[in-house]
């Protein structure tokens, strides 16, 4: 299976949860770790001990470990690996974007088979063209892997500029039209899932029509950002197995306790 069918399964058996490592210096001091590389590393394993093996997809966000440089990512590269071992899905928010080879890099660093970063999903942003993306896509597609581009995110200067309208049709819009055409047809006899996912705030308040899509919908933007499950649903719409709400903060609050952590994960997990 492609990895928009193993994240739908994955969610089928977990629930449609997307738990989120954000090691932010705030939450490493709340936690009692300290900011620093070992605290980096104490905070990412509990999370790992916590989330691999019980919920649907976990999304590590790269700029806290890129902080600490070639040390915080040689944390990343342990968590990524320990994860994929546990056979839970993992997404790298590396929001990665740019043209021909050095997209091309950017794919190898992320979706490559063997690469010390490998993961499940990278995160995309399409403003130089959803087209100049193809080598990530491409790559994904050659190893059962997926890519979510950003499509209408969760925050207010996103939403202001992605609302805009071209012939009439917004620019979020625009984007999930051609990462629909990508997965036009996938699957045997054209009846599975995509793997050329989006990115779609559940905070947004006119989103874009997600019907036909035909793959994953990463939705932040419930919890801390003020949506709830139900807005979730309701920018679903038709497809609501395709979108997994991402929690971070909510479930992070739970820690450092293991027991604690995992509960809230599964907890939140059950409702999404």
């Amino acid at each position: 299976m492609g990895f928009g069918e193993r994240l739908v399964e994955a969610g089928r058996r977990h629930g449609r949860l997307c738990v989120g490592i954000d090691p932010h210096a705030e939450l490493l001091r709340q936690w009692g770790v300290g900011d620093s590389v070992a605290g980096l590393r104490d905070f990412t394993r509990i999370c790992v001990d916590a989330f691999a093996g019980h919920v649907a997809l976990v999304k590590p966000q790269v700029a806290f470990f890129e902080r600490f440089g070639s040390a915080g990512f040689a944390v990343l590269e342990e968590a990524l690996a320990a994860l994929r071992d546990s056979g839970t899905l993992v997404v790298a928010d590396a929001k990665r974007g740019d043209i021909g080879s050095t997209m091309a890099g950017y794919a190898a660093a992320w979706l490559g088979e063997g690469s010390p970063l490998e993961a499940d999903a990278v995160t995309l942003t399409p403003y130089l063209g959803v087209g100049a993306l193809d080598p990530a896509i491409e790559l994904a597609r050659a190893g059962g892997k997926g890519v979510f581009v950003m499509a209408a995110n969760s925050n207010p200067e996103a939403e202001a500029f992605q609302a805009q309208t071209v012939d009439g049709v917004t620019i979020a819009q625009q984007m999930v039209n051609a990462c629909a055409e990508y997965n036009r047809g996938a699957g045997a006899g054209g009846a599975g899932v995509g793997d050329v996912g989006v990115v779609v705030g559940a905070t947004v308040a006119a989103p874009p029509a997600l019907d036909a899509l035909n793959a994953p919908v990463l939705m932040p933007g419930v919890g801390a950002q003020g949506a709830s499950f139900a807005d979730a649903e309701r920018v679903a719409s038709t497809r609501s197995e395709l979108v997994f709400p991402n929690v971070s903060r909510g479930v992070l609050a739970a820690g450092p306790d293991v027991v604690k952590l995992r509960r809230r994960a599964v907890d939140m997990a059950k409702r999404a």
